[in-house]
């Protein structure tokens, strides 16, 4: 019996819905699935991939699993998260960089703090050396251990009772040359700057006399081994036992007065055949090397009667010593870096041709004698001679001026031609007759400026600094900056690594 058309589409329609219809057929199948497959992809747009990854999907459930879509995540929007998580994965990497390296960091403190606290064999020897029970018990320090590698340099400690700790503070930085003030008042000599400043407890004896007595007694120890040893004594830098320390002593009140009264107190000293002392020809170097300025007069160390040891010398007048600066002039002439013998500083005899040379001085003998003589202090009354010659190493051992009068002002920071010759003919006159030069009143500020005096001085030969600033002027590289004042006329602009590049060796510092 044939169905109608109404019932035909009803049973179509009813049996889309029944997975077992067994009576549907083919066709029926085909006029519908049009139909469905429209309504599916309207309503499940993941329908559309085709139907043998749909078939392998439902064998292997662990394939078709997805991650749930997200409201909005549509194509447009994957480059940004993409970017997004490549930033926070360079963060992730850079913060575990910056963990490693604290981490690193800590455990090399940590293995710092180990090996102070947990020190191995040979830490342990070396911090406990020469305690009583160790290795070393006894053995740590040597007899003359007072200035263990100091090493003694070319400078001039002035006013030196000025410092905090006197005498000891230009040893420590190596300075071989130490200045006292002295006055005599109530048959005592005091030490100070000025009247002002005298105490009774600051004496030449306390401050200088008896600490050079202690620290030699300890650089020369009469031992068992050599008990009847007669060498000469050692001075007070270890590391160079001949150098001599230099104790310039300028005489503030009456020169004549004071005279006597420097000779007592140099008495313990002179025992000791601590002394540097002349025998007319020779000079024997001892320790200490006593140098007389200001109000000294010169008759009386010049005098066998005065001065019968010859260990009191004088600090002569470095501006008459013009001596010229031709290389003719300077046959004779002593260098910085030339050693003396050890136990002669013998100068050279003038001759008629350097005799000459007051002659051509760029500064007047006549006219700084008269400039002296209403002054006080080196070149008063007595206290010069009438001839440059009379300054020999017999009685003198400085010369010395004071750099604004000899040479005048750098007013453009710069050394003149004129104000070069008189440096370079001051220097060579001076070395001509033994001495060693020296200038003091030296420019101190700015700092650029006393560097760059510093380093022409050193160059041109000046034997010993007068410094102020003792550790300015020997550490390294004190002239390192110039900044304008470098700018200077006749001298070259190479540059020392500091007053230590002036010398080779301890051995050239002996003066």
């Amino acid at each position: 019996m044939r169905r109608s058309d109404e019932e035909t589409v009803g049973l179509t329609s009813r049996d889309l819905y029944i997975d077992d219809a067994p009576s549907q057929s083919s066709s029926q199948f085909s006029a519908s699935e049009p139909l469905l497959e429209e309504e599916s992809r309207s309503t499940n747009p993941t329908l559309h991939k085709p139907k043998w990854r749909a078939f392998l999907s439902s064998q292997n459930p662990r394939r078709s699993r997805r991650k749930p879509s997200r409201p909005g995540n549509d194509i447009g929007e994957k480059p940004t998260l993409n970017k997004q998580k490549r930033s926070r994965l360079c963060l992730n990497i850079s913060l575990g960089i910056l963990v490693l390296l604290g981490v690193i960091q800590l455990l090399n403190l940590i293995g710092s703090l180990v090996v102070l606290i947990l020190p191995d064999s040979i830490h342990r020897i070396v911090d406990s050396w020469g305690r009583p029970g160790h290795i070393g018990a006894g053995l740590s320090s040597w007899p003359t251990d007072f200035s263990r590698d100091i090493i003694p340099m070319p400078c001039h400690s002035h006013n030196d009772y000025w410092r905090r700790v006197p005498l000891f503070s230009a040893i420590e930085v190596g300075c071989i040359g130490v200045e006292a003030d002295i006055w005599l008042f109530d048959e005592e000599l005091f030490v100070g700057h000025s009247v002002a400043s005298l105490t009774p407890n600051r004496t030449l004896d306390s401050l200088y006399i008896n600490p050079l007595l202690d620290v030699l007694s300890k650089q020369n120890p009469r031992l068992t081994i050599l008990p009847d040893d007669t060498s000469q004594p050692h001075g007070v830098f270890d590391t160079d036992p001949e150098q001599t320390l230099i104790l310039l002593i300028d005489f503030k009140t009456s020169g004549s007065a004071l005279w006597p009264h420097v000779q007592s107190a140099l008495q313990p000293l002179r025992e000791k055949n601590y002394l540097t002392r002349s025998n007319g020809t020779q000079i024997t170097r001892g320790p200490i090397t006593v140098v007389g300025t200001g109000n000294t007069p010169f008759d009386m160390v010049n005098s066998e009667e005065t001065n019968p040891h010859h260990d009191v010398f004088f600090d002569a007048p470095l501006s008459e010593m013009y001596g010229g600066t031709t290389s003719g002039d300077l046959s004779t002439a002593t260098s910085i870096n030339e050693e003396p013998p050890k136990d002669t500083m013998q100068g050279e005899p003038l001759s008629d041709e350097n005799e000459k040379l007051a002659d051509t001085t760029k500064v007047s003998l006549e006219n700084a004698r008269k400039r002296r003589s209403d002054e006080e202090g080196q070149g008063k009354s007595r206290t010069i001679s009438g001839d440059a010659n009379a300054y020999t190493t017999s009685n003198s051992y400085y010369a010395s001026v004071s750099f604004g009068d000899a040479i005048g002002q750098l007013w453009d920071g710069q050394f003149s031609d004129h104000q070069m010759d008189l440096l370079r003919g001051q220097i060579k006159g001076a070395h001509r007759r033994g001495l060693k030069a020296r200038y003091w009143d030296l420019p101190f500020w700015p700092i650029s400026l006393r560097n760059h005096v510093w380093d022409v001085l050193v160059k041109e030969g000046v034997d010993l600094l007068n410094v102020d600033d003792l550790k300015g002027a020997t550490r390294r590289n004190w002239n390192r900056h110039h900044g304008w004042w470098k700018r200077m006329k006749g001298v070259s602009n190479d540059v020392h690594g500091g007053i230590e590049d002036s010398v080779d060796s301890p051995a050239v510092l002996r003066l």
